[in-house]
């Protein structure tokens, strides 16, 4: 039996215990909190398609994510989450290969998007209004899943197994820590990973903006799986303010990392900086972003993140080159015709050139997502990477129709 199962079954049975001693009328408020809950679900059909410049085959793929889960009333603070996930073929367009789970490997460009079905999350938790404490598995994201994430974009997302400690000091002042036991990546359960990981996180308010100080102490269990043994410490600020009418975005953070995982022992540092302003309904930023490398032998790493949203939409930077990774980004974002785009450039250099490796290439992403019958969203989303010292020219398309309640 694995950890996450040990543990699930000692909250069952201390469950089951306090359960036996509680008197009837106890018991029918336990009953009332079971039947006042709420089920939910969330449903995603979406067409993905690749081409790249090299000699893997046109990658296809139609794939239909189903998630459904009830959320119990609470009773003295207490309640419960259980939700499954499920993915997928869709008419048979399966043209698509995810080699970490041995689907057609090395046939067709990769769309990492594995037929499933498996427990998404499942946890309990207790709440107050000072405090909050979740045992299971559950979702957890920091900050805008630069570092910690759930990976929603793919159709299994990325949950964690462990206790989550959220402690609301004051109105302004927050405090948080994670112990992780597994990370549930998103090849279904093939490739999950056993862990002893440590997230701390710290913010307060300040001014127009927010303090967040971070610490992630990661350590993977999984024999011959220990490359991801990472340090990381860091600030940032991000906020905005007001100047007329126009609304002023900044964001400013700096991290630290080390690893001393045997061979692969290294420091990297990371750097973010974004500036931009919102007027007459169009959104305008600037950022750069610079993922350190040690010299040419190893790139700062985010193995929990979110990767899909940075860097680029091709998923070209997914790991870190040993280069490490600077992006200079141009992004514009409005609203037409009921419905929200976006547009970005972005401009790929090494942090530390080695030879032949220096100009990694630029890539365009578009994206428009409208609401259609109010309770769906329709959306269509676009990725060209243009290569130079690394990688091919890579170009996908998404087309997708969702719904939730």
């Amino acid at each position: 039996m694995n950890t996450f199962s040990k543990r699930a079954l000692a909250v069952c049975v201390t469950t089951a215990l306090l359960g036996g001693i509680q008197s009837a009328q106890a018991n029918e408020t336990v009953y009332d909190a079971l039947i006042s809950g709420k089920a939910f679900g969330n449903v995603n059909l979406r067409y993905e398609g690749v081409e790249q410049d090299n000699a893997l085959s046109d990658a296809t793929a139609l794939t239909l994510r189903t998630r459904l889960g009830y959320k119990t009333g609470e009773i003295g603070g207490f309640s419960a989450l259980v939700e499954f996930e499920d993915n997928r073929i869709v008419l048979g367009q399966s043209d698509y290969s995810v080699p970490p789970t041995g689907f057609k490997p090395g046939e067709y460009s990769v769309i990492a998007d594995p037929e499933h079905t498996e427990l998404d999350q499942g946890f309990v938790q207790y709440k107050n209004d000072k405090y909050s404490v979740k045992v299971g598995r559950q979702v957890i994201t920091h900050d805008g899943h630069r570092f910690i994430g759930h990976v929603g974009w793919r159709q299994d997302r990325q949950t964690f197994d462990g206790v989550r400690f959220q402690y609301s000091a004051t109105k302004d002042l927050s405090f948080e820590y994670s112990y992780l036991t597994q990370r549930n990546r998103i090849f279904a359960e093939q490739r999950d990973l056993d862990s002893s990981d440590h997230l701390f996180r710290a913010s307060y308010k300040l001014g127009s903006g927010s303090l967040v100080g971070y610490g992630y102490l990661l350590e993977v269990d999984n024999p011959g799986e220990n490359t991801n043994a990472l340090d990381t410490f860091g600030l940032k600020y991000a906020g905005s303010s007001k100047a007329g009418d126009t609304k002023i975005i900044y964001h400013a953070e700096y991290a630290k990392q080390s690893s001393e995982s045997g061979a692969n022992e290294f420091d990297t540092d990371y750097l973010f900086l974004e500036g931009g302003a919102v007027f007459s309904g169009i959104t305008a930023k600037v950022g750069y972003e610079v993922l350190g490398s040690d010299n040419g032998q190893a790139g700062f790493a985010t193995p929990l993140a979110t990767l899909h949203k940075f860097n680029g939409w091709s998923d070209q930077f997914l790991g870190t080159p040993a280069q490490g990774l600077k992006d200079l980004t141009f992004t514009l974002a409005g609203k037409v015709a009921g419905g929200k785009w976006l547009a970005a450039y972005h401009k790929f250099d090494a942090d530390s050139a080695t030879e032949g490796l220096d100009d990694f290439g630029s890539e365009i992403n578009l994206q428009y997502v409208t609401k259609v019958a109010k309770n769906y969203t329709l959306a269509v989303k676009y990725a060209a990477f243009s290569a130079e010292d690394r990688g091919v020219d890579t170009d996908k398309l998404w087309v997708w129709l969702s719904t939730k309640f």
